[in-house]
């Protein structure tokens, strides 16, 4: 979609993307930016991570504070989000992708997690790396990446946060860990009482 079908399509609340600065609005995107909250991954005494288990134990929550930016030293990876909350209707998808200034001094925003389904409201969380061999500084509100959008050939029947469709992260707030571990059934609790003696 262009600059000019995007404004038309926040002019009528189809699509939603708040705050907006109308400066934020390039030829064919929007412009995103870093909220304050980072999930960064913790020394564990787990020897791996294992998808079916949860990352409550893996994880803590940090803040970018106003006076000093988060340092992402080279190799790490934490997951930030959008300060931007967006909506989706039924018709459109989107591309999160990165800025180019940035990918060019070795920060990715995104590993896998750059489309966003039809029907998605919420804040859009951020896979950030440092690719580079020199600590990057990530400051709150800067500009981290841009979106942009494609209209589907008809609307898609069951939106993003349908029920049964298993949507993980519709109305996310804040950076939010995998939850891949839903994929997998839970534990029998008959074989749980029986493994644990109770």
């Amino acid at each position: 979609m262009s600059d000019r079908t995007i404004k038309e399509e926040l002019e009528s609340g189809r699509i939603v993307i708040s705050p907006l600065d109308p400066a934020d609005i390039q030829p064919a995107s929007v412009d995103l930016r870093l909220d304050r909250k980072l999930l960064v991954f913790t020394n564990s005494r787990r020897p791996h991570i294992d998808v079916k288990k949860g990352l409550e134990d893996l994880t803590e929550t940090v803040e970018i504070s106003d006076d000093a930016p988060f340092i992402l030293h080279p190799g790490e990876f934490v997951l930030g989000s959008t300060l931007e909350h967006i909506e989706l209707p039924g018709d459109l998808v989107a591309r999160l992708e990165g800025k180019s200034s940035l990918g060019r001094i070795g920060l990715v925003i995104h590993s896998t997690a750059g489309f966003v389904d039809p029907g998605w409201k919420g804040h859009l969380t951020l896979e950030l790396s440092n690719l580079a061999r020199l600590p990057i500084t990530l400051y709150y509100g800067m500009k981290i990446g841009q979106i942009s959008y494609l209209r589907l050939t008809t609307p898609a029947d069951r939106l993003y946060g349908s029920e049964g469709l298993g949507s993980k992260y519709q109305g996310q707030t804040t950076p939010t860990a995998s939850r891949f571990s839903r994929e997998f059934p839970g534990p029998d609790p008959a074989q749980d009482a029986a493994g644990t003696g109770r």
